[in-house]
């Protein structure tokens, strides 16, 4: 057994696609396929079942699936340690959102790559409500995700911006509810409303407890997996959307929406870097935290104007 099969393992426990892990690791289906027919011939068990469209672990796979994670961790560290080299080797996951990974990455990588040139960088990215329990099922080294207060202990977390939370509606035909719209009267105002919310994460936390708070039975037109698809559907006239500022900000449809005159009074959006607390044992983590922590960039502060 190495290391690689083990990593080909994860990575096709993780996308349950050959043909798809096969891509990710950069090596051939065949060459993939031939990989995993090594691992489960040399432990004796088979860790997939495969049919022509989809792969599913077995109760071994699921019980390897955790404990490679593990060894490739700990390995990673041994190997790091022993090395007596000037200049670090090896390789860092980041997870983050669309909109993070260009608003936020340069200015996070810029500095770390320069003094770091030999790791390797691979950036996933998906719906940011994700990010956390990705870092903590170890699929990510590192995340950027939203702070939601509840953070688990064991995770470290950084702070690089903050945004608030805002309605928005079309750009053309936006939905006429005023700035000054009593609290008391927000129940009627928004009586039929259609909106466009998050499935999960921080800012679907907020406006269910905003919902709540002001007796609001809202009319839930469409759920969406990231905040892009939210301004996306809003600009075609389906409802009110709930995003961050900052995602507006560097829409590139910003000029087919347009915040709605009533905000809602929601706590504003943290986002920052977050690590599990004993990944920082590896040397390539512990750069990175070290690096991104002696930062002098001061924290954003997204308006939304």
């Amino acid at each position: 057994m190495n290391s690689e099969k083990l990593q080909h393992f994860i990575v096709l426990a993780q996308t349950q696609h050959f043909a798809r892990a096969a891509e990710r690791c950069h090596v051939s289906p065949s060459t993939f396929s031939r990989s995993i027919a090594q691992l489960e011939e040399e432990l004796g068990t088979q860790l997939v079942e495969r049919d022509n469209r989809s792969v599913a672990l077995t109760s071994q796979g699921h019980k390897l699936a955790l404990v490679a994670r593990q060894i490739l961790q700990q390995w990673n560290t041994l190997s790091h340690s022993v090395q007596q080299q000037e200049e670090l080797e090896g390789s860092l996951s980041i997870y983050c959102s669309v909109t993070a990974s260009y608003s936020f990455l340069y200015d996070i990588l810029a500095n770390f790559r320069q003094a770091h040139p030999k790791i390797a960088i691979r950036v996933h990215t998906g719906d940011p409500a994700a990010a956390i329990e990705r870092v903590r099922q170890g699929h990510e080294d590192i995340a950027i995700a939203a702070n939601d207060s509840a953070l688990p202990s064991n995770l470290c977390f950084r702070q690089i911006a903050r945004s608030p939370l805002v309605f928005i509606t079309p750009q053309h035909n936006p939905w006429p509810i005023a700035a000054s719209t009593k609290k008391s009267a927000l129940a009627q105002a928004f009586s039929g409303v259609p909106f466009i919310l998050s499935e999960q994460g921080v800012a679907r936390k907020r406006i269910n407890s905003w919902f709540t708070k002001h007796k609001i039975q809202p009319t839930i037109y469409a759920q969406a997996a990231g905040n892009e698809a939210i301004v996306s559907m809003v600009s075609l006239g389906f409802g009110v959307g709930l995003v961050p500022a900052i995602v507006l900000d560097n829409s590139p449809l910003l000029n087919k929406v347009q915040q709605l005159d009533y905000q809602p009074e929601l706590a504003a959006y943290d986002v920052g870097v977050c690590v599990l607390q004993k990944r920082l044992k590896s040397p390539v983590i512990h750069a990175f935290w070290e690096l991104l922590s002696s930062s002098r960039t001061p924290t954003k502060n997204c308006s939304g104007q």
